[in-house]
């Protein structure tokens, strides 16, 4: 099975399946756009994607991740991310449908870059579309602490002494934990 074709059956699975949980009032159906790829992405269009012919999103948050020249004074020449084919999409798809069970999403696009990133090029991009401000920020905040800390990505940076794996940061950890607690009761999207 081609990556075209994973990447096809897990939409499939997302529109099935990200309709809220039992018990909670989330009725309407939220078709996540969950991609892994080489090339850059384009952050103006997918956020047009997401909202042309919408009327019901007042609230988009957008958040883009982008490759720094430079990491505590030292130069960065690249970064290369590596992952796991299947099991990366998998396990974001998975922390989507946990962020729509929480938040009332109208919308969520979820676009990781992997292979070798040079500085000033985007490297992640999170979307979130709710009626609301709140519940955007919230939900976009909740994927990226996920995507620093628990994705399985590995990442390698490239400085001028040599390449070195990066290691998981307490900081990250301790805004992911946050998170831990079972979500409050929310409300419907409107």
């Amino acid at each position: 099975m081609g990556q075209g074709d994973r990447l096809r059956q897990y939409q499939g699975r997302l529109k099935r399946s990200f309709c809220g949980t039992p018990g909670n009032h989330y009725v309407k159906r939220v078709t996540p756009t969950i991609r892994l790829q080489r090339e850059p992405f384009d952050a103006a269009a997918e956020t047009a994607r997401m909202t042309r012919g919408r009327s019901d999103i007042g609230a988009l948050v957008t958040f883009t991740g982008i490759c720094r020249a430079d990491e505590n004074g030292e130069a960065i020449a690249a970064l290369t991310l590596e992952h796991y084919p299947g099991m990366a999409e998998a396990e974001i798809a998975r922390h989507v449908e946990e962020a729509v069970a929480r938040w009332p999403l109208l919308g969520v696009t979820v676009i990781h870059r992997h292979g070798r990133i040079a500085p000033g090029e985007p490297i992640v991009l999170v979307l979130t579309a709710s009626s609301h401000r709140q519940a955007a920020f919230a939900a976009a905040e909740f994927l990226m602490d996920y995507l620093k800390t628990r994705a399985p990505f590995w990442k390698q940076v490239e400085k001028p002494g040599g390449a070195s794996w990066v290691e998981a940061k307490a900081a990250d950890d301790t805004a992911a934990g946050r998170w831990s607690s079972p979500p409050p009761r929310r409300e419907a999207a409107k």
